[in-house]
């Protein structure tokens, strides 16, 4: 059997792990209440065993989705369709993460293009993450990147220093009251001749149905032009696609 050539970390690690492990309490009270109880008290514990069971089994479909080494390469494709990463010297790719992002984006570029990954690597959310294993998974797909620590809203770089940035499902994690700073430090690391890409879900604030517009208009409010768009369907969210854009500062 071969070995997988990435490990991505695992995603809400602890999240689906407490209610895996509530799940399996209730399943062996529901057991023990079955064996020990009368009538109306197992069929009580039917009904919670049947509920466990479900959450349950649905925590550890979570937990495994997608399973730690999948890329679904076609997302990155489609942004990488848009963008001008052939011609790039240095592309800044925030949110990147176990480096899922960077080996999806890694056959378009360059050779010899300068790659930074920037995260706030927090093991809190994804398990295993950190700058040396987006580095490894880099490394593994013919990259040299150099992972930075830090907040998207706070980058720590230096003014127009990326040909090209990249933000990939990472824009609707950011809070609300800092999203905005945060597509304004998009626009300011890069070039003003560059471009910067975003990835997103169809994920937004209360109240706003338009993601796509959405998320035009956050990049609009930084002043990044809109280019081009394009929607990259999702195998198991059928009619709800991630949406691609390529925006030039103004």
């Amino acid at each position: 059997m071969s070995v997988p050539p990435y490990f991505f970390g695992v995603y809400h690690w602890r999240e689906r792990l407490r209610r895996i492990a509530v799940s399996a309490l209730l399943l062996v009270a529901s057991v023990v209440g079955f064996r020990r109880g009368r009538r109306a008290v197992r069929a009580v514990a039917v009904v919670v065993a049947s509920g466990a069971l479900y959450r349950g089994g649905d925590a550890v479909r979570r937990l495994v989705s997608p399973v730690p080494w999948a890329l679904d390469r076609a997302k990155y494709d489609g942004l990488a369709s848009i963008l001008p990463l052939s011609d790039a010297d240095r592309v800044l790719d925030v949110g990147c993460g176990s480096g899922r992002s960077l080996v999806g984006l890694a056959p378009h570029l360059p050779d010899d293009c300068l790659v930074v990954g920037l995260d706030v690597f927090d093991d809190r959310v994804i398990l295993g993450n950190g700058p040396q294993l987006a580095r490894r998974n880099g490394a593994r797909a013919g990259i040299d990147a150099s992972p930075v620590a830090g907040d998207a809203s706070r980058l720590p770089l230096r003014d127009g220093a990326f040909d090209v940035v990249t933000a990939c499902r990472v824009a609707h994690d950011v809070p609300e009251d800092r999203r905005a700073a945060a597509f304004d430090e998009l626009r300011r690391v890069c070039a003003p001749d560059g471009a910067v890409g975003l990835l997103e879900l169809p994920i937004t604030p209360d109240g706003v149905t338009d993601y796509e517009a959405y998320w035009r208009r956050c990049l609009a409010d930084a002043g990044l032009r809109v280019e081009r768009l394009v929607r990259i369907e999702r195998p198991r969210r059928p009619g709800k696609p991630y949406v691609a854009i390529a925006a030039t500062p103004r």
